[in-house]
């Protein structure tokens, strides 16, 4: 994997970021369990700060209930998915597309809501998400469909995402994997994290006060985190056990930020050692 080196802003040592854009899973979460400093975090910050994640599963509304229960409070607006942002590049991009969808219950509600036509056959397009029913039956149906000349559209491509006690939650990539291999398709379009869609939109719900030098991603993902951030022009701050990470927790990163170790020449260095590491 090539590293695309962090755009060179003009930070000045000492001064805080003005906006975050935060990662979810592996960052404030894992699973059913707030992370430490994910509650500070979220209170310094408020309004100034938005969730971007490769969430598939859940809407907005059903991401700020499920932070609610571990004691972190995010008005939905501030909480940017990658389920719903395919559902609205379909109506933006394919408004008449006949649409096989992959999904969880909620993300269907979601797409019908928003104006989706959904088919189980002669589909223009086949719409993967992380399908909590995942099996051969659905994998065949899919493969299928493409063999036929659907084209396959992803919300998103990571392979997992962390789980506790150090375990991995299969995510909508893995998934991906299958049905490619299975059809020989690939995708036409895969709407998440590192690409700019999810990135653009959390600058959008941010406003007009937030710019790509005074706002900042941190994340535990070099591959779509520290990857996509890069891509789109903002710098990021990778937070987990990564020896190359900026902080092992968000405890540690709230001591830092406005220190100068979060603006100086180390962030490209790190980002170029971390991409050098998962290569």
């Amino acid at each position: 994997m090539t590293c695309i080196d962090l755009p060179s802003a003009d930070f000045r040592p000492h001064h805080e970021p003005q906006h975050l854009i935060l990662d979810l899973d592996g960052t404030l979460i894992r699973e059913d369990e707030a992370l430490p400093g994910a509650a500070e975090l979220l209170a310094r910050y408020r309004e100034r700060c938005v969730i971007v994640s490769n969430n598939s599963t859940h809407t907005a509304s059903g991401v700020a209930r499920r932070l609610a229960r571990m004691g972190l409070a995010v008005d939905p607006a501030q909480i940017v998915l990658a389920g719903e942002v395919t559902i609205a590049f379909l109506r933006r991009s394919h408004a008449d597309a006949r649409i096989l969808l992959a999904s969880s219950d909620a993300l269907r509600r979601h797409a019908i809501a928003q104006g989706c036509t959904l088919v189980r056959a002669d589909a223009d397009l086949v719409v993967l998400a992380l399908d909590p029913r995942f099996s051969t039956r659905r994998l065949a149906l899919m493969a299928n469909e493409l063999r036929r000349g659907a084209r396959l559209i992803a919300t998103n491509a990571d392979d997992n995402h962390p789980g506790p006690a150090g375990s991995v939650v299969p995510e909508t990539g893995a998934l991906l994997a299958a049905l490619v291999a299975a059809s020989g398709v690939a995708p036409l379009s895969i709407i998440g994290k590192p690409g700019p869609l999810l990135f653009e939109e959390g600058m959008r719900r941010l406003g007009a006060a937030a710019t790509r030098a005074n706002t900042v991603v941190i994340g535990d993902n070099p591959a779509t985190d520290l990857r996509g951030a890069a891509a789109f022009g903002l710098r990021a701050l990778l937070v987990g056990p990564r020896p190359q990470a900026h902080a092992a927790t968000l405890i540690e990163l709230l001591d830092q930020l406005g220190g100068q170790y979060l603006f100086n020449e180390s962030t490209s260095k790190v980002c170029r050692s971390v991409f050098t590491e998962v290569s």
